[in-house]
């Protein structure tokens, strides 16, 4: 459940509220009875580092499948075309027709 911080308009004071998302906001200060107002503040999660990669946590010597990846082109995902041989080897010629 997130933390929402509140701050009173009346005494100034601040409090803090583990709410669900579909709960309705604080409207009133319990101890003086102002209005209260939702602040904004930092998330207390911070990711650092270079980021999580699935050999990051490996265990033993598991090795992971090798083949062609993804490409990323403008925000959309592009799964790899197949090659595809477009040309007739250059050894096959056509068999003579038979009379």
């Amino acid at each position: 459940m997130p933390l929402y911080e509140y701050e009173c308009t009346k005494c100034g004071g601040v409090l803090e509220a583990l709410q669900k998302l579909s709960d309705a906001p604080l409207a009133v200060h319990e101890n003086c009875g102002g209005a209260l107002t939702k602040r904004v503040s930092t998330s207390a999660l911070h990711f650092k580092g270079t980021g999580w990669y699935v050999t990051d946590y490996a265990k033993g010597s598991k090795s992971l499948p090798s083949g062609p990846k993804a490409e990323v082109k403008d925000g959309k995902s592009e799964a790899p075309k197949p090659a595809t041989d477009s040309k007739p080897a250059a050894d096959s010629k056509p068999a003579p027709a038979k009379s």
